[in-house]
């Protein structure tokens, strides 16, 4: 066997072992239906994200991108992706979440000038309480989240900058209070910076449309939005990793 061959056998078995840390499948909950979809531009990638139940019926979700793409992306990734399903478990306060992964990454980072970039990335993590539909979230440098309510559009603004490069960033923890019939997207930048041969961007416009008039249940709307970036003339595999979450929400638990 080539060298060539070998390494396309290491990179496909390292995109196997990658996604066996992504979920299988989304959370059962009685007050919303969460799906995600996900596309990776070269087979690995540096997008990560998780839903995570906490025992008193909270409900943890998370989306991040790695600078980067390929291997090494997918080697910080990895990194991230255990170190914050460990820190769930001892705390889940989201700002407390977001200046531990700050600290994780610039360790890493004050070892080496050469490589010190690609420890960083964005950070959305939001703790949904399903009594009240109340979240509390950090953005740190991730696309901005959107909600649509009846046909409106409503923003989630960053909380702070993306983490990694500074020894102290900004970090906030911002509320947002769910409404009955809400549909929550979070997504990458892949999504809205896919280009077309005519070097036009897909953009938040054509994400924005069609959020508002999308009324089929949260996974066609994900088929949809993917199929919406093919029809646009995105190139297939992305440049960028993509990755979209729809939460769609009934209401509360009680």
């Amino acid at each position: 066997m080539t060298s060539s061959a070998h390494s396309k056998a290491d990179i496909d078995l390292a995109s196997e072992v990658q996604q066996l840390l992504f979920p299988k499948g989304s959370p059962r909950c009685s007050w919303c239906c969460i799906d995600i979809k996900n596309r990776m531009a070269r087979g690995l990638g540096g997008d990560y994200f998780d839903f995570i139940p906490l025992p008193d019926g909270r409900q943890v979700v998370f989306l991040g991108d790695v600078t980067g793409h390929g291997l090494q992306a997918s080697v910080v990734m990895a990194l991230l992706y255990g170190f914050i399903h460990h820190g769930t478990e001892e705390n889940c306060d989201p700002s407390k979440m977001a200046s531990r992964v700050n600290d994780f990454l610039f360790s890493f980072a004050r070892r080496s000038r050469r490589l010190d970039h690609f420890f960083s990335t964005t950070l959305f993590y939001g703790v949904i309480d399903p009594a009240t539909l109340e979240m509390r979230y950090v953005n740190n440098g991730q696309s901005t989240p959107l909600v649509r309510r009846g046909h409106k559009i409503l923003h989630l603004d960053a909380t702070g900058q993306p983490l990694g490069y500074f020894a102290q960033p900004e970090i906030a923890t911002a509320r947002f209070r769910f409404q009955h019939d809400d549909r929550f997207l979070l997504y990458t930048d892949g999504l809205v910076e896919a280009f077309n041969p005519r070097g036009q961007a897909f953009g938040m416009t054509g994400l924005k449309r069609l959020l508002r008039h999308h009324r089929g249940g949260h996974g066609n709307f994900l088929d949809e939005l993917f199929r919406a970036q093919a029809h646009f003339g995105a190139p297939d595999p992305p440049q960028d990793d993509c990755t979209a979450i729809v939460i769609d929400f009934h209401g509360s638990a009680l």
